[in-house]
């Protein structure tokens, strides 16, 4: 069994696909069908399943991923340990953001800091809703993480309060209160989004049983702005995620209002690599100080 083999099992469960696989690690398809081949071989196990031009992990695969992961954790751990020891700090460090509210608001101000500090760490950010940065943390395909809590899987560092809001056209008959409760919600106009703050959006709405109708579900923030503007229908958003209203767009606090608390996490600080620490550190100051607190509303 080799580093390289792993790489590739990890790459490949990742993107699903030999010749995707292929292609992102700069190597033939063929190369990766032996070097999974050989894998299966020594460990007596069947990891992947082939379905149509895809690939699905078994599930043995999949337990068998996160050790794998955490074996390359380990090694770039080890590496970057080495540099330090000789003065050098370099290394990759991937990090998985939920969106807007995080990587817009949040990882801006702490790339810039970081970098400085650690300019040859080559950082690596990945952006996906909620459930898969928890899955890819848990899966250690990335070091760092940011999560909304509570979340008592991982360790966190809490970096800021976002809130839920109405986001009205200007013209509704809604946009005349201050503060939206669930039941102004029931049976009107509205937008789904596939961003993560979909099931918060959910524990609201069924604060009093409110059924909206939803018309559209779009996963691009423009779209539900647009439609909002042209009055077609309302929707409800992280606040840390929107822009300043555009015209014909206004945004209420909801009532009673629904906070989220963002921090940074991992399966366990102690353990991160030299490069994820510093990380951590530039967070910790930055929160420390007061400088990763966007107002929400």
């Amino acid at each position: 069994m080799t580093f390289t083999q792993l790489e590739i099992f990890s790459v490949l469960a990742q993107v699903g696909s030999f010749s995707r696989a292929a292609a992102a690690l700069g190597i033939t398809q063929s190369a990766v069908s032996h070097a999974i081949k050989q894998l299966e071989t020594e460990l007596g196990v069947s990891l992947l399943s082939r379905e149509g031009a895809g690939t699905v992990l078994t599930p043995v695969g999949s337990k068998l991923l996160t050790r794998a992961n955490d074996i390359l954790q380990q090694k770039q751990a080890l590496h970057q340990e080495a540099g330090y020891e000789r003065g050098i700090a370099r290394g990759t460090l991937r990090i998985a953001s939920f969106g807007a509210s995080s990587s817009l608001q949040l990882l801006p101000a702490l790339m810039l800091e970081y970098q400085q500090i650690q300019p040859l760490v080559e950082v690596q950010i990945d952006e996906a809703v909620d459930a898969v940065v928890v899955q890819w943390l848990l899966e250690r395909r990335v070091e760092l993480g940011f999560v909304v809590l509570p979340d008592e899987r991982f360790e966190t560092l809490r970096l800021a309060t976002d809130e839920l809001v109405a986001v009205l056209p200007a013209s509704h008959a809604l946009a005349a209160k201050s503060a939206i409760g669930a039941g102004d919600l029931h049976d009107q106009p509205f937008i789904r989004t596939a961003a993560g703050s979909g099931p918060y959006i959910d524990q609201f709405l069924a604060l009093d049983g409110a059924v909206p109708r939803t018309l559209f579900r779009f996963e691009q923030l423009g779209s539900m702005m647009g439609f909002v503007a042209q009055g077609q229908a309302i929707t409800v958003a992280a606040r840390l995620a929107l822009p300043e209203p555009p015209a014909g767009v206004v945004y209420r606090r909801l009532q009673p209002p629904r906070p989220r608390e963002i921090a940074l996490a991992a399966l366990n600080f102690g353990k991160l690599s030299p490069a994820a620490q510093a990380f951590v550190e530039v967070a910790r100051k930055k929160a420390g100080c007061g400088l990763l607190k966007p107002q929400a509303a």
